[in-house]
């Protein structure tokens, strides 16, 4: 038991004190105006988002901004009234297009924003952003300024999730939390480090930097598409990753069935479809949130001390996330069980596709696309 005891305490030593400082809660954009006010097309891709999508496309159009602006929606194939709320909004910014079916090769939500770019002219800012979003009236001024002040390609915040059930109270903050470990916005935000992420709800991109790299048919089948769109500018550029309090998405998640499904979604596509990597990453999320715990309460001697520090010091680096959320700091100790149900569905996800089901998502399933 010992060994496991040192190796768990040796990978969150390495965490905590070497890995981009994930568990930290910012940064955070604070409103800024900027010192210019480029042309800017906001579009935004919808499927069946009736629910949603009046409140998105207004705080939109009542955006606190000085240069020119407007807004391109894409109604991609929705069986509702997205489309018809949308034009019911009568507004002359405001521009309402049919979505095309889907060509092959292309993910639903990125063959929709290229027809929203197509549509838009030649702005030199594009903001993509979900139908499900709220935006603050400062909201586009802010992200301007953020691009504007180190001359940024893209500029991307993790919008404020709902944390209303329990289900949500339980899980979401873990999902931000996880999604840094994988992603920490420090190395994101280094220019000299590979790490390269976005957060698909908000990305402001100067249409330069997708000029350079081709295009939005350079990421065309990415299902984790925020994230191969970062890979992509990074790669000549320089972008931002942080949180936003600006920005906030009203879809709820009221089970956990809910989640389950948002997280194998894509979990599988995150590790390329690889049996070695989904054994490979159980066994690592093991170490980190199960033998701590399991030593602290079943362990003897040495091993069951260094656990107890160990599971200490993970539900540590949990509390500024649940700050964030303003959320119990108890849910700090039911860490490696939340750890445990995102385990599952990534086991979940994996058995999916091997079963033939692929990722399915608005009606529409991808078997075998990568991210």
């Amino acid at each position: 038991m010992i060994w496991l005891a040192l190796v768990s305490a040796a990978i969150w030593t390495w965490l905590l004190g070497f890995h981009g400082r994930f568990w930290q809660a910012g940064p955070v954009l604070t409103p800024a105006t900027p010192r210019t006010a480029p042309e800017i097309a906001i579009i935004v891709p919808a499927r069946d988002e009736a629910a949603s999508i009046a409140g998105c496309l207004t705080s939109l159009l009542a955006q606190d901004y000085a240069g020119a602006c407007r807004i391109v929606l894409v109604d991609d194939g929705s069986t509702d009234a997205t489309g018809a709320i949308a034009r019911g909004l009568d507004d002359p910014r405001l521009t309402v297009i049919a979505g095309e079916p889907r060509p092959a090769g292309w993910s639903g939500k990125l063959w929709a924003v290229r027809q929203g770019i197509a549509a838009a002219g030649r702005p030199e800012y594009l903001l993509l952003t979900d139908a499900d979003i709220l935006h603050d009236p400062r909201h586009l001024a802010t992200l301007v300024a953020q691009a504007e002040r180190t001359d940024l390609d893209m500029v991307s915040e993790m919008v404020e999730l709902a944390c209303v059930s329990l289900a949500e109270r339980a899980l979401v903050p873990a999902f931000v939390f996880f999604f840094q470990l994988l992603y920490p916005f420090a190395r994101v935000n280094d220019p000299l480090s590979a790490t390269a992420a976005a957060a698909g709800g908000t990305i402001l991109i100067r249409r330069r930097a997708l000029e350079r790299i081709g295009g939005i048919e350079a990421v065309r089948g990415a299902l984790i598409d925020d994230v191969a769109l970062a890979q992509a500018v990074k790669r000549g550029g320089r972008i931002w990753l942080g949180h936003s309090a600006l920005a906030r998405s009203i879809r709820p998640y009221p089970s956990a069935a809910d989640i389950w499904r948002m997280i194998s979604r894509t979990a599988y596509v995150q590790l390329r479809f690889s049996p070695v990597l989904l054994m490979a990453t159980t066994v690592g999320m093991a170490l980190v949130w199960l033998v701590p715990p399991g030593l602290a309460l079943f362990g003897h001697g040495p091993a069951r001390w260094i656990g107890l520090l160990t599971w200490i010091a993970a539900s540590l680096s949990y509390l500024p996330t649940l700050e964030r959320f303003r959320q119990s700091r108890l849910w700090a100790l039911a860490l490696p069980a939340i750890a445990c149900f995102y385990m599952a569905a990534t086991i979940g996800s994996a058995a999916d596709h091997h079963r033939g089901r692929g990722v399915v998502w608005k009606r529409r399933a991808y078997q075998g696309a990568g991210a």
